[in-house]
């Protein structure tokens, strides 16, 4: 099938690599994937984040990718943010926000949703009630895990 050609204005492409070649989407969509973040997607990618918003805009196809990578972004924030709760960080590891993390999770759980109910026979209700539970169970953990250690510093401070 054949790929649409977008037209791109020239300040659409300052800033890009002078050999930006036709696989930038690719790149692009898999750091997308990675980080939720289309700054550093399309830096890496070496594309301007505006070339990428107009290809989304008229291509029905890259803007289907689109959406999966950011599905799939939100996906590895969830089991990031389990994974936290779960065992803590170490001190060597990178700083992670569980709060923030808690907060995007929540503001982008509609989004997540209807792209879920697309991609699957369920509907949008139930994928958001899904979604609803497992946000308010890692909420949940991380209020026990919190009153845990509060509890552990009162018994040290009373001993």
């Amino acid at each position: 099938m054949p790929r649409n050609r977008t037209k791109l204005r020239p300040e659409q492409k300052t800033g890009e690599k002078d050999n930006l070649d036709r696989h930038w989407r690719g790149l692009f969509l898999d750091t997308l994937a990675e980080t939720s973040n289309v700054s550093a997607a399309a830096r890496i990618s070496g594309a301007n984040p505006s070339r990428a918003y107009k290809v989304r805009r008229e291509e029905p196809d890259f803007a289907r990718q689109w959406a999966e990578a950011l599905v799939e972004g939100y996906q590895h924030l969830e089991m990031e943010t389990l994974h936290r709760l779960r065992f803590g960080t170490g001190p060597d590891d990178p700083k992670f926000d569980i709060a923030n993390a808690l907060r995007l999770l929540a503001a982008h759980k509609e989004t997540v949703a209807r792209e879920k109910a697309r991609r699957s026979e369920a509907s949008e209700e139930d994928v958001l009630a899904s979604l609803d539970a497992k946000i308010q169970a890692l909420r949940d953990h991380e209020l026990g895990r919190a009153a845990a250690i509060k509890d552990a510093e009162s018994s040290e401070e009373s001993a």
